[in-house]
């Protein structure tokens, strides 16, 4: 098997502090070189009740450190009998994403998460990076092949102290912004949000491209 027919969450994420939680964007779109495998692809995933990341990369790759994440978190908060903190989640990714990159394989594992969590001591935004460097965000962050439209969008019109619905739009126009102009993002996206009430998918949207008859 080749790089080229290697699924890709060829990919636009957005990652978005506002005064009152978190804002994650993800687009559907999944490629294999240039055909589009899946328009209903899911990029956010909770990986507790108040932590969620966006994925880009190599699908596969992507998809089971999300799962081992998941175990990993589970088994530390009945071990500790305590809430997880996000420091804590993003660390733990990063030390996967870093062990994943750097294992001999025939196809590459490049796996890009940006991670958005809410704990006792506040709110925080993570990237992630495929190399396994991890960054704490103050601002926004976005991650994929559309993050440089997206950055665009980010650039002019983030502002400090925007509500989470402010949050959401502006987001919305970030991922709107990259399915214009990269094909490997596309057909649709999810909204999700960390506030006091958790991480939650709160908005999906398919897009059609079918031309009627």
């Amino acid at each position: 098997m080749t790089d080229e027919n290697v699924i890709k969450t060829g990919t636009t994420t957005v990652g978005i502090i506002c005064k009152d939680g978190i804002v994650l964007a993800a687009d559907k779109r999944a490629t294999s070189g240039y055909l589009v495998a899946d328009k209903k692809t899911d990029k956010i995933y909770a990986i507790t009740e108040n932590i969620a990341v966006t994925m880009a990369g190599t699908a596969s790759d992507a998809q089971l450190l999300i799962k081992v994440l998941q175990s990993e978190l589970s088994l530390k908060k009945i071990r500790s009998k305590r809430d997880i903190t996000v420091r804590e989640a993003a660390n733990l990714a990063a030390r996967l994403v870093y062990e994943n990159i750097r294992k001999f394989s025939a196809i590459q594992g490049i796996s890009h998460f940006v991670m958005g969590g809410r704990d006792s001591s506040g709110l925080y935004l993570y990237d992630i990076f495929a190399d396994g460097t991890v960054s704490l965000c103050d601002e926004y962050i976005s991650s994929g092949s559309g993050s440089v439209m997206a950055y665009g969008v980010l650039e002019t019109l983030w502002k400090k102290d925007l509500s989470v619905d402010e949050g959401m739009k502006l987001a919305i126009k970030c991922i709107n912004a990259a399915v214009q102009r990269d094909i490997a993002s596309g057909n649709g996206f999810d909204i999700w949000t960390i506030t006091k009430e958790g991480a939650k998918n709160v908005v999906t949207k398919i897009f059609s491209a079918k031309i009627e008859e």
